[in-house]
């Protein structure tokens, strides 16, 4: 997994520890204004369009009614869940069966 850091440089996650609590925060706050920006513009589209295409600002007016929710759900979802460590165990190379023998006895056999 690949992060990019605030001067831009990369940084390789090597390890199978969560991201940071103040990471995790900030992610969330990141995705509840986004969601709330896009509702504000929803309802601003709503009050435009009410006069000029009425469909169109009922669907934009449901969309900003359902907004909230779905930003809330969406920030309160919980952390991330524990990434899984890459396996290091290589399974052992494949043997071959071997063949049934020759069952009789022969004079070399004892």
């Amino acid at each position: 997994m690949l992060r990019r850091k605030r001067k831009g440089t990369e940084v390789f996650r090597i390890t199978g520890a969560r991201m940071g609590l103040d990471e995790d925060v900030r992610g969330r706050q990141r995705r509840y204004v986004i969601s709330m920006a896009v509702r504000t513009l929803s309802v601003i589209a709503t009050v435009l369009l009410w006069n000029v295409e009425r469909h169109l600002a009922v669907v934009t007016l449901v969309a900003g009614a359902l907004l909230p929710y779905v930003a809330v759900v969406i920030a309160n979802a919980g952390r991330e869940s524990t990434p899984k460590l890459p396996s290091n165990f290589l399974p052992p190379p494949a043997r071959p069966a071997l063949e049934a023998g020759n069952l009789r006895k022969t004079s070399d056999q004892s």
